[in-house]
């Protein structure tokens, strides 16, 4: 009777040890699986943010809204005309750049073609605003009292150009220059808008039709 009494003792200690292991493993796997769910959720959060982030940098500085399309068809003082450009004057090409809506792809009558320095610029508008950073384009020719000699990145240098509205008169950072030839078009956007005298367009913005 002893035995059959120690035996249900012990039997019963086991049961409540092994439902003790059970339960604490139950508990654990629910702790890791919550951790992991939590990694994931953090895992999405972090690249959502960083894709936004990297959208906004690329577009930072493009927005060329305020943009005046049409041009006058005057060109600086100085600038010089291409002797033997790619895109002769009277021809036609295809814009590959896309510095406005509707710009790229579009078919574009070459109506000057120059040599010259073009940059890229970041500048505060005279008007206020957010700053503009790496516009393309503004040529040796439209940068106030800075020689012959094309300008370093880094320079700074005043604005004689009206490109866009609070352009004239800004002070200029130079991004980037390059020697090449640079034209001047005339083109129907794909959005439909007519633009006339454009300035500018790299010669590497351009491709025969």
């Amino acid at each position: 009777m002893k035995n059959k009494i120690m035996f249900g003792i012990i039997s019963f200690l086991a049961v409540l040890t092994l439902s003790a292991c059970a339960g604490g493993n139950n508990e654990e796997t629910t702790e890791n699986e919550t951790v992991q769910e939590e990694n994931n959720d953090m895992a999405g959060h972090n690249m959502d943010g960083m894709e936004e982030s990297e959208e906004t940098d690329d577009m930072q500085g493009m927005d060329h809204s305020n943009m005046n399309h049409s041009g006058s068809g005057e060109v600086p003082e100085g600038l010089i005309e291409a002797e033997n450009p790619t895109f002769p004057v009277g021809s036609k090409a295809i814009i590959e750049s896309d510095h406005m809506s509707g710009m790229k792809g579009a078919e574009a009558t070459i109506v000057g073609a120059y040599d010259t320095t073009v940059y890229t610029v970041s500048y505060t508008p005279t008007t206020g605003g957010d700053p503009v950073t790496n516009h393309k384009w503004v040529i040796h020719e439209e940068l106030e009292d800075v020689g012959e000699e094309s300008l370093e990145p880094g320079t700074e240098a005043t604005i004689n150009a009206d490109h866009m509205e609070g352009m004239k008169g800004a002070t200029a950072t130079i991004d980037s220059a390059e020697e090449t030839t640079v034209y001047m078009v005339d083109f129907t956007s794909t959005t439909g808008e007519q633009v006339t005298n454009h300035k500018w367009v790299t010669e590497s913005e351009l491709s025969a039709q």
